[in-house]
């Protein structure tokens, strides 16, 4: 049953992460259901009785039935209703217009007592159905009155005519078709989620990041993600995060090293690390803005460089943001500083902690190229990367000997109850004060 659980509950995970899919395939369910109904609208029965005398035949043939043989009075005059004779004459006054043999389709004749015949006809119109069934059954009346028959002259009279119809309304069926319809489509739509979810490779919850390439996940917010310049410059000036994702935030920190030295902006001592995300991820590109300005906002001189980049083009408008001169009116905390390099940085002297944004290319990263800090660590969108992806930067930046040491993870699912956590987190054997290189002209915006 617990195996049965978790199938079910991952089954729902999937049926929402391809929610849109699944939408989708209702809506077209739906249409698909009302759609046939138009097409093909139900078929309504108007139904005429006629009475006839109690003729000494008509006696006879009742006893008949009623001693459990058949009703031969009863049975001639149901043959005599569908014959050519009695259909022909009702031919002007059918709707649609039909011929003799569409009209002895269209009609059913029976006998609800010994002494009563029912004609009934079928049509998408009410009106054309009530029509069909009053026409042939006058003419049937009018038929058997006049003596041209086998069995002589019989005075039969209209005991009610057909005035309504039976059948399912066409706005009933379309509806209940449409139900049905959007019934099937979600159902089509949870099988093509499940097909695709066999075939993506990408990661979603935080262990599987971890896993990947066995580092920890140490901490995981939502991001914001800016499209344009006047974005980034929103996100650097008013990014708030919540209680408990500035708890996440916080802990990243400590985490990285900071703990020891980091008492509500009292610290001591130098910090660094690199931010590396990828290229074809462009939320997680936030992670390291989001993560300086919380920690400048702690009251921590903080410098948030953008480095050099694999894809200029993925960071272009974050750099743009970071070189805008700050107005007077800027709600920036004032212990942020933003630069841009172009190779290696030549630390702030009033920072003391320096968060590095590279971004490399998936299919074939180079982290060497990126600016060099004390710690790398990796971020991540969940649902956005493979193992193999990440296994690639991790190999990359292990062959510069600046091994990853933790990952952030962006937007995280929310059914994802998993930590990421491993059993200890990797750090470097000793900490290193981030070299001082020169060179190359940094632009830094205070």
């Amino acid at each position: 049953m617990s195996q049965q659980g978790l199938d079910l509950r991952k089954s729902g995970q999937i049926v929402r992460r391809h929610k849109v899919l699944v939408a989708i395939m209702v809506v077209l369910g739906l249409v698909a259901g009302a759609g046939y109904t138009l097409l093909h609208p139900p078929m309504l029965t108007g139904t005429a009785l006629v009475l006839l005398p109690q003729t000494p035949q008509a006696v006879q043939g009742a006893a008949a039935a009623a001693n459990g043989g058949p009703d031969p009075y009863i049975t001639t005059q149901e043959v005599i209703a569908s014959s050519n004779a009695a259909l022909s004459s009702a031919l002007p006054h059918v709707r649609p217009s039909m011929s003799v043999a569409e009209l002895r389709d269209n009609i059913t004749v029976g006998s609800l007592t010994p002494y009563i015949i029912s004609i009934s006809s079928q049509s998408k119109v009410a009106s054309d159905a009530e029509a069909t069934a009053n026409a042939v059954a006058n003419s049937y009346i009018s038929y058997i009155a006049s003596g041209g028959n086998a069995i002589g002259r019989i005075s039969a009279q209209m005991l009610e005519p057909a005035t309504s119809t039976t059948g399912m309304p066409l706005k009933e069926q379309a509806v209940i078709y449409g139900l049905v319809g959007a019934l099937c489509g979600g159902l089509v739509g949870l099988i093509i989620s499940l097909a695709i979810s066999r075939t993506d490779r990408r990661l979603r919850a935080r262990d599987e990041v971890a896993h990947s390439i066995g580092v920890p996940v140490i901490a995981s917010f939502p991001v914001s993600r800016p499209t344009d310049a006047a974005g980034w410059t929103n996100l650097l000036e008013e990014y708030k995060p919540g209680a408990m994702h500035a708890l996440q935030l916080r802990r990243a920190l400590q985490q990285l090293g900071m703990s020891a030295d980091m008492d509500y902006g009292i610290m001591s001592g130098r910090y660094s690390f690199a931010v590396v995300s990828l290229s074809s991820d462009p939320a997680a590109l936030a992670l390291g803005p989001q993560l300086a300005v919380y920690a400048a906002s702690q009251g921590i001189p903080t410098a948030l460089v953008i480095g050099p980049q694999q894809d200029e083009d993925a960071t272009a408008s974050l750099r743009t943001a970071c070189t805008v001169p700050r107005p007077a009116s800027s709600k920036r905390p004032g212990n942020l500083r933003l630069a841009v390099s172009d190779g290696s940085i030549d630390v702030d002297p009033d920072a003391v902690l320096t968060v590095v944004v590279a971004v490399v290319d998936g299919r074939s990263p180079r982290v060497p190229a990126t600016v060099r800090a004390n710690a790398t660590i990796l971020g991540v969108t969940a649902g956005t990367a493979t193992a193999d992806q990440l296994a690639r930067i991790a190999v990359s930046a292990a062959g510069d000997r600046r091994e990853i040491t933790g990952i952030l993870v962006a937007n995280p699912d929310s059914a994802d109850q998993t930590t990421g956590r491993m059993p200890q987190l990797a750090r470097p054997s000793h900490r290193r004060v981030p070299t001082r290189m020169t060179g190359i002209t940094t632009e830094i915006r205070k």
